[in-house]
Formats: C-alpha cells, structure tokens, sequence
C-alpha cells in the first residue's frame, strides 16, 4: 500500500478551507444579526402606528354610532314636517325608514348606537308605528299630531345620548 503523505500542499489547502468556512460562517452571522436589528427596528415602528390606528377606529365606530342615531331623528323630523304641509306619502315613506332603521338598531347585537334604557324607549316609539303609518296612508290630519308625539318622545330619549357621545368622540 501506498501511503499518503502530508505535503505541505495539503495542509495549506485544508487551512484555506477552513478559513474560508469561518468567513462564510462569520458573515453569516453578521447578516443574520442585520436582519434581526432590521425586524427589531421595523415592529418598533410598526406598534405605534397600530395602536394610534386602533384608536382611530375606535372613535370612526363612535361616531357611527351617533349619526345613525341623528339620521333617525332627522327622517322622523322629516315625516313631521312632510304630514304638517299635506304631503302623506312623503311623510309616509319617511316614517317608513323611520321605524325600519329604528327597529334594525334595537335588533342589533354589535356595535349598538343604543343604551338599554334607550331600547326601552324606542319600543314604546315602535309600538306607535301601525297607528302611524295607517293614518298617513289615509291621509289623516291626526297623523300630524302623533308623529309630533313619536319626534318629541324620540329626542327627549336620544338626544342626551347623541351630545354625550359627541363629547366622548371630541377627546
């Protein structure tokens, strides 16, 4: 058998390699320790931005909330209005929407505009609604009268609720 022996190629060659592993090794790391700083730097930008856009939505879904209760109001004024000049199917449709808006925000079970005190209230608004509504139908004066009844019954009910969300939403 033969046998090898070292040279001082060899060992020149094995050492070469073995530096050039440890460079490569040792970038590596240097690149890994960038990319790690980098991430670092990124979600430290990234929190604040998130937090202030969380409280932005959160004060969007406030005011939502206090302008489908003022649109309530404004087509419940609206239909009073429309019933006081003559004009029944007007007043009609946009008592209509009224209660249809009114009934789909009791209903609701997220993101309510309506505190439970005002639930009950507006219950006792929709109880009215079928009188209401059949009285504009046949174009009776008496129409008048009840909406006025539903439209100073809702705003003694609802308007507090709408100024303190307005304070609340202006913080």
């Amino acid at each position: 058998m033969t046998e090898v022996k070292d040279s001082p190629r060899n060992g020149d060659a094995e050492r070469k390699d073995q530096t050039s592993a440890k460079n490569q090794s040792s970038t590596l790391k240097r690149i890994g320790i960038y990319a790690a700083i980098l991430v670092a730097v990124f979600l430290l930008g990234l929190i604040p931005m998130w937090l202030s856009a969380r409280e932005r939505s959160s004060e969007r879904d406030a005011v939502q909330r206090s302008l489908r209760v003022s649109q309530m109001q404004n087509r419940l004024a609206s239909a009073a209005i429309d019933a006081r000049r003559g004009e029944y199917e007007q007043a009609r449709n946009a008592a209509s929407d009224f209660f249809t808006n009114l009934r789909t925000e009791v209903d609701r079970t997220q993101d309510r505009a309506l505190t439970t005190e005002q639930n009950t209230r507006a219950e006792k608004i929709l109880a009215t609604r079928d009188d209401i509504i059949t009285l504009l139908a046949r174009n009776d004066p008496a129409s008048v009268d009840r909406l006025s009844d539903a439209y100073v019954a809702y705003r003694e009910g609802f308007g507090n609720a709408q100024t303190a969300s307005n304070v609340a939403s202006q913080r």
